[in-house]
This record gives structure tokens, sequence and C-alpha cells, in this order.
């Protein structure tokens, strides 16, 4: 099943963020002193394309943007236009929220028994997902997707740190979503997250009688103020939770399930030998 953070926009309609990279675009385009038909073969993109770019109809895709960033030599604007455009665009409009919450959380919990968390994906496992679920996107989408996905994952790394703990259940990892090779490189990435000094890696065997999370997948959130919020998700739409009960009883299930999953040394050892038996 797809999670929120890896669906898209659905259909693309003109708002304020494709507006804006338009209009920077454009900006860009007259500074060069080009017309859109002296552009057009200079990227290897049709007129049409163009247009519809900088009219805010159309996202563009990753190969574009770095052909009118060189051609342009528009000094990294148009790359960093395009990077805020798609942290927005490739996320589905109700987890948009949450993404936001992310961006300046303390601390984030993650419990997820349906796919890889976002922020742990490899670009071939991301795009295994949005292959394989229907219905399928257009290849623009796909790649607003990925690009949004992949954006997402610097705050693994930014300073302050955030403090994460994911807990995954190992047939997740079992399911070899994209196959034996896409497997491999993915568990070797979350090998490598896991040495990260700000996160904790814990896999739920699949194995497991006594078991915190079969109510599904959630998360928790302490924002930047010290409050706590949780989120759920379900096919086509998602829930930010404030409630301070409902905020109570996800902690007592996220505190029982770090007792019941794999400590992170023996996670990681169970990870090594799911990719030695591959």
């Amino acid at each position: 099943m797809t999670t929120a953070d890896d669906c898209g926009d659905g259909e693309v309609e003109p708002d304020s963020d494709l507006r804006n990279f338009g209009e920077t675009l454009k900006a860009c385009r007259k500074r060069a002193g080009l017309t859109q038909e002296q552009l057009a073969p200079l990227v290897r993109y049709s007129v049409q394309y163009i247009g519809s770019v900088e009219q805010g109809r159309r996202p563009p895709s990753a190969k574009f943007v770095e052909r009118v960033e060189e051609v342009l030599d528009a000094f990294g604007v148009i790359r960093i236009a395009a990077k805020r455009l798609y942290r927005r665009r490739g996320l589905a409009r109700w987890f948009r929220r949450w993404a936001q919450y992310e961006e300046t959380a303390v601390t984030l919990n993650t419990y997820e028994c349906r796919s890889i968390p976002g922020l742990l994906q490899t670009e071939a496992y991301a795009r295994a997902q949005i292959r394989d679920v229907p219905p399928l996107p257009t290849p623009e989408r796909a790649e607003a997707r990925v690009v949004s996905r992949l954006a997402r994952q610097a705050i693994l790394g930014k300073t302050p740190f955030i403090a994460f703990s994911f807990i995954i259940e190992q047939s997740v990892i079992e399911r070899r979503t994209g196959g034996p090779e896409v497997t491999r490189e993915l568990i070797d990435h979350l090998l490598e997250c896991a040495k990260l000094p700000n996160v904790d890696l814990q896999i739920m065997p699949t194995i497991s009688p006594e078991h915190a999370g079969l109510d599904g997948p959630f998360r928790l959130l302490e924002t930047d103020e010290h409050e706590w919020v949780g989120y759920t998700e379900g096919p086509q739409t998602g829930q930010i939770i404030a409630d301070p009960k409902a905020i109570s009883n996800l902690h007592q299930q996220y505190a029982k399930l770090r007792i019941q999953a794999l400590n992170p040394a023996d996670s990681m050892g169970l990870l090594m030998r799911m990719r030695g038996s591959l």
C-alpha cells in the first residue's frame, strides 16, 4: 500500500508555487535575452512545454530543470526554485501539513507496517512503489513524487539534530518491493541511516505474539515548542492528531512497540542476515 508521503497530488492545478516557479523561469529566460522559441531547441523541449511551465500549468521535470539551469546560466536560482516547488508538489494534499511539522521537529517517532517510511527510502525503492500502485502517474507526477520524497530526507542530517526513532515490520523488507537488487540497496541504505547519531532503527520481527501496533501505522512528533502531535493515515486521507488523550494513547503504544521490537543492535544484525540471504 502506498502511504501518504508517497502519494501524488492528483490533478495538477495552477497554484502559487507553480506560478512562482514559472515566473522565475521566465525572468531568467528574459535575462538571457531568449524567447521561448529560441530556448526550446537549446533545452530540447517544445515551446508548448516551456509555455506551460512558465504559465504555472505543469510542474517541470528534473531533467528540464537541469537543462534550463545550465543553458540560462541561472546561478542556481532555477534549481533552488525547483527544490522548493517539488518539496510541496510531490506530496499528497493531506500530508503537506505534517511535512511542515517535520521540518521543525525536535523528535519524530514512526511505526510502519506497510512500507518503508519515506524518510528512509532509496530512489529505486520509491520508484518501484510509484510504479506498482495504480492509478499510474504521468512521468512528470512520478518524478515530482520521487524528488519530493528524497528532498524530505535532508532533515535526517540537519542541525540541530532531530531525534528519530523508526520501528519497521520485518515483513515490509521481506516483501522485496522492486526485486532483490532494489532490496539489497535498501538494506544497505537502512544500515547507513542507522549509523547516524540521531537515528534509532528497530525491526519488529515477523513472529511477534505480543504486538502493540495492531491498530496500524502512526507517527508521533514533538514540535519546536515542545508540544506533541500525532499522525495516522488511510487510503487517500491523513489525520493530524492533537487531542491530549489520543496523544497519550499513542505514546503508550509506541513505548510498548520499542520494547517488543528488536533492539537497534539486534535489528542491524537481522538486516545484515536478510541481506546475505538475497
